[in-house]
């Protein structure tokens, strides 16, 4: 029996493709992920990548510290994980379709390269751009994670996938609202 091994250039290249495919919105390429168990790692990595774009966003949007780039990375982390495990329960327990059939490491991988767009969030470093960057960014990355959701749950209709992306989100927005307002610092 042969065993297939990757390079380290070959896995480079498949990084880079699916990257590419994640933002330009290719099914396939959704499909691609959702069926590779080794796909973890690159999917985990695209996830840090945007939360890194995050940090740069909160940092430039006040004075650039350690402190304010370190809190935009956790913040960005903590609301991708809480949009993940809003999806993961509204779109396997909520609104499953009959043929929604789908490991939860699937749905992760999937998602995890929906998260592409995210590295995009970068740019609201730049004050002037920031309103245009954040909002980008975030209708992109919710157009990635709906295609995502649609493979991985295996729906015959993209109009659930939006619709449980997007419940998914307004309850992360919420909850990513009330926790910046309860961890504010009173103004005096």
């Amino acid at each position: 029996m042969a065993t297939v091994t990757r390079s380290a250039s070959g896995t480079a290249t498949l990084f880079v493709r699916r990257f590419m495919g994640a933002l330009v919105l290719d099914a396939a390429t959704f499909e691609d992920i959702e069926a590779d168990h080794r796909a973890g790692i690159q999917s985990a990595l695209v996830v840090v990548l945007a939360c890194l774009a995050g940090g740069f966003a909160v940092a430039g949007s006040s004075q650039l510290t350690i402190t304010t780039f370190v809190a935009g990375v956790a913040a960005t982390l903590g609301a991708w994980v809480v949009w993940a495990l809003m999806i993961t329960t509204i779109g396997t327990l909520v609104m499953p379709e009959p043929t929604t059939s789908s490991r939860p490491t699937e749905l992760l991988r999937a998602m995890g390269f929906g998260a592409a767009p995210g590295v995009f969030l970068a740019f609201a470093a730049m004050q002037a751009a920031a309103p245009f960057a954040v909002a980008l960014a975030t209708l992109w990355m919710i157009a990635a994670t709906v295609l995502a959701v649609r493979q991985a749950l295996d729906y015959s209709s993209l109009g659930r996938a939006v619709v449980v992306c997007v419940a998914a989100w307004l309850v992360t927005f919420g909850i990513v609202a009330a926790t910046g307002l309860l961890l504010a610092r009173p103004v005096s």
